[in-house]
């Protein structure tokens, strides 16, 4: 059987040339701590660690290495960010696309804070004005995603963080879909934080992950996890210095280790030729699925301000069934259900139903779509 992986908006697959052999290489030729030991192969591990915040400070346009974080995946990142900064009466806005990884904590804070979810339209669009609208005089903070997980939507952030900027406010960004596939530029748009996931756009493992903040927000943010750092260990305080600050506890070595080697993929590939593939790829993908009946694509019908990512709803069947015909029949793998997004879902009319997510990479060929097509017509007219 052949087997098309159209799940990216999950992870990506396959990895960036290099990126498991890096990580072999660690585990069988390295394999010691960073931060504690006095011998050479710590020395090696901790310069590669060292470099990798240099090269995620050159992909995000970011000046401070010391201020890139690794946790293990951008859900921990913005836990961190939020429940960090987040006091006792403060309020904060939100688009309606947002990710669980927003909402979820958010709303674990319960009746300390609240927020305004800012309503996007039938495509997933942000209206600029309705978020400046929403400020209050208690409003600390404006996070919201760069792109739908959902429809690939991608949301204007430079107006929004010229918002926080007149406005005096943090603004939090999650880049889990935007990373390496835009130039998502730190000072162009304003940020004061940044999270990232290493696995999806970068190109790297599961595992590892981080955030980056500037010392604006840095000094507003109290610690989640406190612990170990082989730094100042004759006292029971955490240090208030970067990155031990955030970094308690022995970090993913080999993860990191494997996105050095898928960052410097991407800088040398350039994100701007990966951005162009997917797109030519993803035109060729809405011009084979709008001549479809019996579907719905959900969110913008063309590649304007989009993501390689594509919903469909199968009107007259079951989205999982489908999902699973696709996967079992013709071993086409894509995700369905509601994708850790509800209040996205809700927006674009698919709730509680969810839609079928077809995620595409700039290794994905015209030849697996055209095989994908192919196969949502036998499974629509069988």
């Amino acid at each position: 059987m052949k087997y098309v992986y159209m799940d990216n908006g999950a992870t990506s697959y396959p990895k960036a040339p290099g990126v498991a052999e890096s990580m072999t290489d660690y585990i069988l030729n390295v394999g010691t701590n960073v931060n504690r030991g006095a011998y050479q192969s710590s020395f090696e591990a901790e310069n590669i660690v060292y470099e990798t915040r240099e090269l995620i400070c050159e992909l995000f346009n970011f000046k401070k290495s010391e201020n890139v974080i690794f946790t293990k995946n951008i859900t921990e990142s913005m836990n961190v960010l939020i429940k960090g900064l987040l006091n006792e009466n403060d309020h904060v806005i939100v688009s309606s696309m947002e990710h669980n990884a927003v909402m979820r904590p958010l709303n674990s804070l319960g009746n300390k804070i609240e927020f305004t979810r800012v309503q996007c339209n039938e495509f997933g669009e942000l209206d600029i004005d309705d978020v400046e609208n929403s400020i209050k005089t208690n409003t600390k903070a404006i996070i919201m995603s760069h792109a739908s997980n959902v429809c690939g939507t991608i949301l204007d952030l430079e107006r929004v963080g010229e918002i926080c900027k007149k406005n005096n406010l943090f603004f939090i960004i999650d880049s889990a879909q935007t990373a390496g596939f835009l130039d998502v530029d730190f000072q162009k748009l304003n940020a004061d934080a940044i999270g990232f996931t290493g696995h999806k756009g970068l190109l790297g493992p599961q595992g590892i992950g981080g955030f980056i903040v500037n010392d604006r927000i840095n000094n507003e943010l109290n610690t989640l996890i406190e612990g170990g750092t082989g730094s100042l260990s004759d006292i029971e305080i955490q240090p208030n210095y970067m990155p031990d600050k955030f970094e308690a506890g022995t970090l993913n070595i080999p993860g990191i280790y494997g996105l050095n080697t898928s960052i410097k993929y991407l800088l040398n590939y350039g994100v701007k030729n990966i951005h162009e593939i997917e797109l030519s790829l993803l035109n060729h993908f809405l011009e084979g699925i709008l001549n479809i009946e019996k579907i719905r694509l959900v969110g913008k019908t063309t590649i304007c301000d989009r993501t390689g990512i594509l919903s469909i709803d199968f009107f007259n069947n079951d989205n999982g069934l489908v999902a699973y015909e696709l996967s079992k029949n013709y071993g086409i793998m894509t995700r369905s259900g509601m994708h850790c997004a509800p209040s996205a879902h809700k927006t674009l009319g698919t709730f509680p139903k969810g839609t079928v997510r077809f995620a595409i990479s700039h290794f994905t060929t015209k030849e697996e779509i055209d095989y994908t097509i192919d196969c949502i017509n036998k499974v629509l007219n069988k």
